[in-house]
């Protein structure tokens, strides 16, 4: 009876799953989706701790370990979520999908180790004697894509902080190749070695996927992050699904699918909204690194100009379209709340507001979606890539608020720029466009901006939080 429960959990935290999953795709319930999707892990971590019993009918007996381990993790986890900044978001994301990868690929690991030694008791010549072919292939797909995922993500969350550069040497994908090639080797080594042998080659399988999740994203462009860490979460999915297949956990199975799965779609968007191969992310040459040239040359040359805070405040004020588009800038100044406090403003002076969200803006997807949902900014007024560029069109002006490369007119006429072919919000179709920028120096992927050297562009300098509320005193004043 108790098992007929223990299943019945497992199947509620697969549903649920699936139904915060789509929950998530709607800013107006993704906060429901994700609480949603959270009991439903509740409710499985709860029954497997007091309904699991072993194939000979014992339960679990190391309680103190158990607990002991889920208070410090949600200890440390709900401190983390609540001191994060939103501009480190990204690499908290990072960061957390790599635990994710180690999780899973221990339980590969442990599982191996539980084989290894039933065969050593069975006195079994070779490793493969003891091992089903589909109970080796979990396992060892498991360890392997749980460490690329892990080694990966941390280095992802070094270069989001700044710990790590990129870096770049001579016949490096050739070198990536080899190393992937050396872990498939040493996989298939591994089962039909001797058995005395097979841990040693297992133990070296995964040092070697270690290496190979590190030398996959040290090559990547800052730009070009958003995508990998995508990839890297799906990653980490298909190895959580390996783990429900070892252990036959279905809300593991579900789970580890579903996360596989979005972030495998995630991924192929992303690259749809930089225009990358993912041909080329899977085999670490992806990033704008390579391009050497004119890649930073301005092309439309001439000098920028500057624009007070009254000459802003009143082009803004008899505006009859006023369109947003935040960036990275917007999240370090933590201006979200002022930014909608200008947007009302505008409003009640009968100027139509909007915000143009890039796919990536901030550095990571969906991220200008919650800093904005943050400060209860109405969804219907955030428009996506298309819809935006289309309104841009009629639009009197654009307030730029610290974005910087999904707004860089290189992506178009450029083709020596790094992000030569990217999609970018078209807002020199705008007639007036201000943009507010702490400083002239580059954006995250380290290219000059032509739009700041147009004749229709002004700059408008200082930090985000402070110029808006000028902005807003100026406004009141009209």
């Amino acid at each position: 009876m108790k098992f007929d429960i223990l299943t019945i959990c497992y199947i509620v935290a697969a549903v649920t799953f699936i139904v915060g999953l789509k929950m998530l795709s709607s800013p107006a319930t993704a906060r429901r989706g994700n609480l949603v999707a959270a009991a439903g892990m509740f409710i499985a971590i709860v029954g497997t701790i007091f309904l699991y019993k072993d194939e000979d009918g014992l339960p679990l007996h190391n309680y103190a370990w158990i607990f002991a381990a889920l208070i410090i993790g949600a200890i440390i986890g709900v401190v983390a979520a609540k001191k994060v900044k939103m501009t480190a978001m990204p690499e908290m994301v990072s960061f957390f999908n790599g635990m994710g990868g180690a999780c899973a690929a221990l339980i590969s690991v442990i599982e191996f180790d539980y084989v290894f030694r039933a065969a050593e008791k069975m006195n079994y010549v070779h490793f493969s004697e003891g091992v089903v072919p589909g109970h080796y292939l979990a396992i060892v797909a498991g360890s392997i894509i749980g460490s690329v995922s892990f080694a990966g993500s941390m280095v992802a969350w070094g270069k989001l902080n700044g710990s790590f550069k990129d870096v770049i040497f001579k016949a490096q994908h050739t070198i990536n190749l080899l190393i992937f090639a050396g872990v498939i080797v040493l996989a298939i080594i591994t089962f039909f070695a001797v058995n005395a042998y097979a841990d040693y080659f297992f133990i070296a399988t995964v040092i070697l996927a270690l290496i190979y999740g590190v030398l996959f994203v040290l090559p990547i462009g800052g730009a070009d992050m958003p995508v990998v860490i995508s990839l890297l979460n799906s990653f980490t999915g298909v190895a959580a699904a390996c783990g429900g297949f070892l252990y036959n956990n279905k809300a593991m199975l579900t789970g580890g699918i579903l996360v596989g799965a979005a972030g495998t779609l995630l991924t192929i968007l992303m690259c749809k909204a930089m225009n990358r191969s993912l041909t080329n992310v899977l085999i670490g040459s992806f990033g704008g690194n390579e391009t050497s040239g004119g890649g930073n040359a301005r092309t439309t040359g001439g000098t920028y100009k500057e624009i007070s805070i009254s000459d802003a405040a009143m082009v803004m004020r008899y505006a009859n379209k006023v369109m947003i588009v935040p960036g990275y800038g917007l999240a370090v100044a933590q201006a979200q709340h002022t930014c909608h406090e200008l947007e009302k403003l505008l409003e009640e002076k009968g100027v139509e507001v909007g915000y143009a969200i890039h796919p990536v803006a901030g550095r990571m997807p969906g991220h200008m979606n919650v800093l904005l949902a943050e400060a209860d900014v109405s969804y219907d007024k955030l428009l996506e890539l298309e819809q935006a560029n289309d309104a841009l069109k009629t639009t009197d002006v654009v307030l730029v608020l610290g974005a910087n490369d999904v707004v860089n007119p290189a992506a178009k006429n450029n083709p020596s720029s790094p992000i030569y072919g990217m999609p970018i919000l078209d807002v020199e179709q705008a007639k007036t466009v201000i943009v507010n920028k702490r400083s002239m120096k580059p954006g995250y992927a380290g290219i000059e901006n032509d739009l700041f050297y147009q004749p229709k562009t002004s700059m408008l300098f200082g930090d985000g939080k402070k110029v808006l509320q000028d902005l807003i005193n100026e406004i009141k004043a009209l």
